[in-house]
């Protein structure tokens, strides 16, 4: 029997399949449409799968947030008490002479021939400063002198023959005429006397302008005159005096320490690069305050003293009195844009926003012009972590 040999079955190809001309290309999985049902059917998975993450970590985070807000703050208050506190206040300013005179020349211009002063003297009233070249100005005084002198002499001649001619009056050897005549020479002569002297004053006095004295007595601050130099009248001083030598500080005080400031109070000033303190008293305080600084004028006056230069920086205290206030650390004391303030803690455990006032900031801590007394408990530290109203526990203080 012959036996049948079955045929073998056709294996796939494995290799790649090249389309044929007008053969259409094998589907593609990723752009068919059963491929993007799959695709999106991942992606809503995977969106799921993130969303339950975030929800898991939301509740967990709240649930932290609760159990620390249900937690307890424990801090550490102070009561401070009063203590006594002496209130100063201070502020800096310049040195400056008391009275400062600017001396130049009267007369008019001239070439400064002389000087006999030098900055830091001490000089007294009409001492000599400088001299004005007054060569010009000697000759026509000579002369003017020489005219008066004249008229003189013609005014006696004429006050001799007036008389002559009075006494002859009454016998008639002159005419009525003759003797008016010479009462009218006599009266003339006298007032030539007079203009002369007149014009001789006024050279004395324009060449009495060529020596520049000291108005008054003080001490000499600067000089600016020198051997040639042109003054003029209304130019610049040749020489500034502080009159009497006497010094003082003129500063600038806050506004708001201005109230609390008044004429007389001792002041301590310092100077740069010296070491003690000079005594000063308050002599005058400014009536404006600067709308733009927002200071006042203070004046100190102060003992003449060779260390006191005008010019040099100065910084000044004045006590303005001693009180009992609550001094508090200056961790305590907290600002905002609603100013100074602290944390009171209440009866029942919770804190309380205190507004205070600052006087002064001491070594030993702020202290607190107005807004406590002394008795309440203030929180010391961590204030600016707390909220008004908050419950808080107080540590006990440590033995």
């Amino acid at each position: 029997m012959d036996q049948q040999v079955a045929s073998p079955v056709p294996l796939p190809d494995t290799q790649a399949h090249t389309p044929l001309e007008g053969e259409a290309p094998p589907e593609n999985p990723f752009t068919s449409r059963v491929g993007r049902l799959v695709v999106i059917s991942v992606g809503v998975f995977i969106l799921a799968a993130v969303a339950l993450v975030s929800v898991k970590l939301i509740q967990q985070i709240g649930g932290g947030h609760a159990q620390a807000e249900g937690a307890v703050p424990l801090v550490n208050a102070t009561v401070p008490g009063v203590k006594a506190v002496v209130s100063k206040i201070s502020f800096t300013g310049a040195i400056s002479a008391r009275y400062d005179m600017p001396i130049g020349t009267e007369g008019e211009t001239g070439r400064i021939s002389a000087v006999y002063a030098e900055a830091g003297d001490h000089v007294r009233q009409g001492q000599l400063l400088a001299r004005l070249d007054d060569s010009v100005l000697r000759p026509q005084v000579n002369r003017l002198s020489a005219s008066l002198d004249e008229a003189k002499a013609n005014a006696s001649l004429a006050d001799a023959e007036y008389a002559r001619a009075h006494g002859v009056e009454a016998a008639g050897a002159l005419s009525a005429e003759e003797i008016e005549r010479r009462h009218a020479s006599a009266v003339t002569a006298a007032a030539q006397v007079k203009v002369a002297a007149a014009q001789l004053a006024e050279y004395e006095a324009r060449m009495s302008h060529t020596d520049i004295r000291a108005p008054a007595d003080g001490l000499v601050l600067t000089r600016t005159a020198e051997v040639g130099q042109i003054a003029t009248p209304g130019g610049s001083a040749l020489f500034r005096l502080a009159r009497g030598g006497e010094v003082e500080m003129r500063g600038q005080a806050a506004e708001q320490d201005l109230p609390s400031l008044k004429v007389g109070q001792q002041a301590s000033v310092r100077v740069s690069g010296i070491d003690r303190a000079f005594a000063g008293k308050v002599r005058l305080l400014g009536a404006v305050i600067d709308p733009q600084t927002r200071l006042g004028e203070i004046r100190v006056a102060l003992e003449p003293d060779p260390a006191l230069r005008p010019g040099a920086f100065a910084r000044a205290e004045v006590t303005v009195g001693t009180a009992q206030r609550p001094v508090l650390p200056q961790t305590a004391v907290l600002a905002d844009e609603q100013g100074n303030y602290v944390l009171v803690v209440t009866a029942d455990e919770r804190v309380e926003r205190r507004a205070v006032h600052v006087a002064d900031t001491t070594s030993e801590g702020v202290v607190i012009a107005s807004g406590l007394n002394g008795s309440e408990r203030v929180v010391n530290t961590a204030a600016a972590f707390l909220r008004p109203g908050e419950r808080i526990t107080v540590a006990k203080p440590q033995s």
